[in-house]
């Protein structure tokens, strides 16, 4: 289908359209995706935060799909998802359509569990012995279950989507009352509801949109588990790329408790003989002895008795599988799902139990004491990079795009991870060769940076306090109390402090508490949103977190003048996944440091840093208390990774401009 317009002309009759003003960053990030999709190149590209990367992937997006070509988008958070498709995409069209010889279709789709399932409204969710029922649990819960299930209805007869993101306020095991997970789905043949399906409908319109919005969960599952969710596509845009290889992980690891053991095995018991259940029921009761008998970390060989528990398991669950498949579950046999469902709960027990005790080189496996909810066997894979370049890279385009994909300043950690080579990174003026059509081919990609509107040297100032003790593994001591306090009295408040652990910000919370009258919040005195909006609505309040807070919230302007962050966020030296990722690395003769602890550090140093600036009349200090960025030979590689702010360590000249900006 002829268009008549090209990336750029359609990219200023977008940013005309919704009253937004002409980036260069944006235009030429524009014309670099719209290369890589018609020459079939890889494209990572790092644009900035301001730099106003929605458009500069979708206006391009927009003209590959008109020609009835499918575009994909993927984001890691689904917040991002919803915004890109109630408000970025419909301003995009109607800024854009009289440009276009057809308005282009849209459609977002998640994970089924996202979307009310009817049948479990109507027919009722299974207990622990597998019964389906219908009465709500009692309390606080029971009343938002009741009007979940009056607003699934509601959804229903107005035609809507049934979307967990629009139903009212409720807690997740409410939600669990009116969802599905998709192994225990019926499907739309077999379910009475089929028809009607919020799930299926999605699938539905997703089929018909020539653009796609989904997220890194359900690529996922479409790409590794050999379920066709998405519908075909040529070309898939990756935002939050920088995300990507922990969402896949997430996605393609798995968990194996005894109580899970123990649900699977008392559903089915109604339809398989007694010694089949009674062979799971034993089996869990194995694998908790096992645990119990185990420490936390890594389970290699050596670890027979976890093994073993696994492998019973696994044998146990295939037998109980075998039995219960020996019946019919057509709508008049299992009229209410019930046996469906418990077929797909023993189906995850056996799988899960079989890759635990297969323990393959591709996979790790460790075990994590979670307090009441006892023992449990994580597994994951040792990377994902393969699992993306052949499932994911192989056989379409891929833009990823991010504010952060330069780590050290270039794109190869990230490239690595993603499963591109460095080796195959093309120049910037060379031509895509021809691509051939062999499972060891090359996969060609370019990297480009566009750079942010923001001028850091003048915004912001890096500042790292040389002068403290390196963190020791205890927490912070009295010097770093000490720095907090005079940073954040300087500063007036306005401070969010990044900590790698939930002590460390507590502690320092009590610190400031008691040697100041200013006003802190810490991560855990309320809902994590409630927090962030009381810090945005009161300047001179600050927060305090961990994880949560290095990557997900937005605090423009003078509400965040001060951004602290305690230490050099390298994984725990005794995290299983990590470690076992950094050995490999070594054992195959490379820096496992370097690629997998300081390549961690890095990113999450970068998406901290990043909290800072959000517009281009935003000014700050970024204050990191760990000597070692500038001491250490890795130091390097660190600063490489954040924004060109202005860097110092200089003590009385950053309380300085925190005072100055305090008082403007």
């Amino acid at each position: 289908m002829a268009v008549g317009v090209d990336v750029r002309e359609l990219l200023e009759a977008a940013v005309a359209g919704i009253a937004g003003q002409t980036r260069p960053g944006q235009v030429e990030m524009a014309q670099a995706v719209d290369t890589a999709m018609h020459d079939g190149s890889h494209l990572l590209v790092q644009a900035g935060t301001g730099t106003g990367k929605s458009l500069g992937y979708l206006v391009p997006a927009l003209l590959h799909a008109i020609e009835d070509r499918r575009v994909v988008v993927s984001t890691a958070t689904l917040a991002l998802q919803s915004q890109l498709v109630d408000r970025d995409v419909p301003a995009l069209l109607d800024a854009t359509e009289k440009l276009l010889p057809r308005r282009p279709k849209y459609a977002i789709q998640k994970g089924r569990n996202n979307y009310a399932c009817l049948h479990r409204i109507r027919e009722g969710a299974p207990d622990d012995d597998g019964m389906l029922i219908d009465v709500p649990p009692p309390g606080e819960v029971g009343r938002q279950v009741i009007e979940l299930r009056d607003w699934a209805e509601q959804q229903l007869a107005d035609g809507e989507a049934g979307d967990r993101d629009h139903a009212p306020s409720h807690q997740y095991q409410a939600w669990q009352q009116v969802a599905i997970a998709a192994r225990e789905c019926l499907g739309a043949q077999k379910c009475p509801y089929g028809e009607e399906c919020f799930a299926e409908k999605a699938k539905e319109h997703a089929r018909k949109a020539d653009i796609v919005i989904t997220n890194h969960a359900l690529l996922s599952i479409d790409a590794f588990e050999n379920r066709t969710v998405l519908p075909e596509h040529d070309v898939i845009i990756v935002d939050e790329a920088h995300e990507l290889p922990a969402r896949v992980t997430g996605a393609a690891g798995d968990e194996l408790s005894p109580q899970m053991v123990e649900r699977a095995a008392k559903r089915a018991r109604r339809f398989v003989d007694d010694d089949k259940a009674d062979d799971l029921i034993d089996a869990s009761d194995a694998l908790r002895a096992a645990l119990d008998g185990t420490r936390e970390g890594r389970i290699e060989a050596a670890n027979g008795p976890v093994l073993e528990a696994a492998a019973l398991i696994r044998d146990a669950a295939r037998g109980m599988y075998s039995d219960l498949n020996k019946k019919s579950d057509d709508k008049d046999d299992d009229p209410d799902g019930a046996k469906r469902q418990s077929k797909g709960a023993v189906k995850e027990i056996f799988d899960v139990a079989e890759r635990v005790a297969a323990l393959s080189d591709l996979d790790v496996v460790w075990m994590i004491d979670r307090d009441r909810f006892g023992r449990e066997l994580r597994i994951a894979p040792l990377t994902v990079a393969g699992l993306l370049r052949e499932l994911v890279l192989r056989d379409r385009t891929a833009i990823l795009t991010s504010a952060t994909l330069t780590l050290g300043g270039d794109f190869d950690a990230i490239a690595r991870q993603v499963g591109l080579r460095p080796a195959d990174k093309l120049a910037d003026d060379e031509e895509m060769p021809e691509l051939e059509d062999s499972e060891t081919a090359p996969l060609p990609w370019r990297g480009l940076d566009v750079g942010s509107p923001f001028e850091y040297e003048k915004q912001a100032i890096l500042y790292v306090a040389k002068h403290l003790p390196p963190p020791h593994r205890d927490g912070l001591g009295k010097k770093q109390f000490e720095e907090i306090i005079d940073l954040i009295t300087a500063a007036g408040g306005r401070t969010l402090g990044l900590f790698s652990s939930r002590r460390a910000a507590e502690a320092a919370t009590a610190a400031v508490r008691e040697a100041t009258d200013l006003k802190v919040l810490c991560q855990g005195d309320a809902q994590l949103g409630e927090l962030a909006r009381e810090f945005v609505d009161d300047p001179e309040t600050s927060l305090f977190g961990t994880l949560s807070l290095w990557q997900g919230i937005d605090v423009p302007g003078s509400t965040c003048n001060l951004v602290i962050i305690d230490r050099v966020p390298f994984p725990r030296p005794d995290e299983p996944l990590m470690a076992a990722r950094q050995r490999a690395v070594d054992e195959a003769g490379g820096n496992g440091f370097m690629a997998v602890a300081a390549t961690h550090a890095g990113l999450l140093l970068a998406q901290g840093t990043g909290r800072l600036i959000r517009r281009s009349t935003d000014r700050g200090v970024v204050a990191i208390l760990d000597p070692r960025i500038v001491t250490q030979r890795y130091g390097g590689f660190l600063r490489a990774s954040l924004p060109p702010m202005w860097p110092t360590a200089d003590r009385e000249k950053v309380l300085g401009a925190l005072k100055r900006l305090q008082s403007s």
